[in-house]
């Protein structure tokens, strides 16, 4: 069984009972964060950026719980922790550890540190393949990741301004050939406010995807 609590905004837990990966743990500062930094589990977090809205809590969340902390090199820099606890990757590059495997995949976007480039991780957990996509635009190579995972859970932004908004995000998840889709990555602030419930109708009339919203601090079993 696989688990995954939403936290808020591109935050998020996932947990097949005896691992927990953490993804852009933004929670101090966060208006819609579901718990706070100081109370949130972890054993491996995947940072996708280093904008303040995704690095966020990192390097608290990995001091408190000893959690190892995934990233490209230059994100990875930013933090202040021994070189045991990070574990530095690149585009294309698989990890396997104790719950799965994941795989750093390409995101369209900024990075927020010079150097680097930000990402998204297709991750092989409690029998699923879910899709994190980080902050991201479209981009056509989406539809080469659906050719080469079958993917169970996407998870995607559809904030606009900052990332792919509703219409492109439901084009996505066609190209994706997702199964499932969840929305992240909006309704933090008025700049990225968007109805959920208009995406899912866009979403399912433009593929075959089925849509989840899930609120910050509910959690939905990965079926």
């Amino acid at each position: 069984m696989l688990m995954l609590t939403y936290y808020g905004h591109s935050c998020l837990l996932l947990d097949d009972g005896a691992h927990k990966v953490l993804t852009d743990p933004f929670l101090t500062g966060n208006p819609t964060a579901a718990i706070t930094a100081d109370a949130v589990a972890a054993d491996t977090i995947l940072l996708s950026h280093a904008h303040g809205d995704h690095f966020g809590d990192a390097q608290a969340i990995a001091e408190r719980t000893g959690a190892e902390v995934v990233g490209v090199p230059e994100v990875l820099g930013l933090l202040r922790l021994p070189g045991a606890k990070l574990h530095g990757m690149n585009l294309g590059g698989t990890l396997v550890l104790a719950f799965g495997s994941m795989r750093m995949v390409l995101a369209r976007h900024s990075s927020g540190v010079a150097g680097g480039c930000a990402c998204g991780y297709i991750i092989r957990m409690g029998g699923k393949t879910v899709y994190f996509a980080g902050d991201t635009a479209i981009f056509s190579d989406m539809k080469f990741l659906g050719e080469r995972d079958a993917i169970d859970y996407a998870l995607l932004p559809i904030g606009d301004n900052y990332t792919m908004g509703p219409e492109d995000a439901a084009l996505a998840a066609k190209w994706l050939g997702a199964k499932h889709v969840i929305p992240i990555h909006y309704n933090t602030w008025p700049i990225i406010a968007q109805d959920p419930e208009e995406f899912k109708k866009l979403c399912e009339a433009a593929s075959d995807a089925k849509v989840s919203i899930v609120k910050p601090g509910a959690s939905l079993e990965l079926a």
